[in-house]
């Protein structure tokens, strides 16, 4: 049950091009923006699709992988666990984000 304490799985289209940052030990890390829409009918009977957007965030080969292969619009399924951090921009604010970091992802259509 362990494992279940902080997972998450999303299914959703990549919002943008993977961003690859590759420091001096060679170790990579890849961000991009996940969308997962939800649809449903509102009272009026009308279709309404609600957009969600995720922060997803992989080291390693995987983000290799992900910065070599994935593009805007690729769908995909990913499963990973929540991290939130903080920290003061230039302005004096103190800024936060939510980003899931991922364990594992499989390319679905794109």
């Amino acid at each position: 049950m362990n494992s279940l304490r902080n997972s998450v799985r999303l299914v959703g289209n990549l919002g943008a091009d993977p961003e690859v940052k590759t420091f001096d030990t060679n170790k990579q890390l890849v961000k991009f923006p996940l969308a997962t829409n939800e649809t449903y009918k509102n009272d009026k009977g009308e279709r309404v699709t609600e957009t969600q957007w995720h922060n997803l965030v992989a080291w390693g080969s995987q983000a290799k992988f992900i910065g070599d292969y994935l593009k805007k619009g690729d769908e995909v399924a990913i499963e990973g666990k929540l991290t939130s951090r903080s920290w003061v921009d230039k302005d004096g604010n103190k800024r936060y984000m939510t980003e899931v970091i991922l364990n594992d992802f499989i390319k679905l259509k794109g």
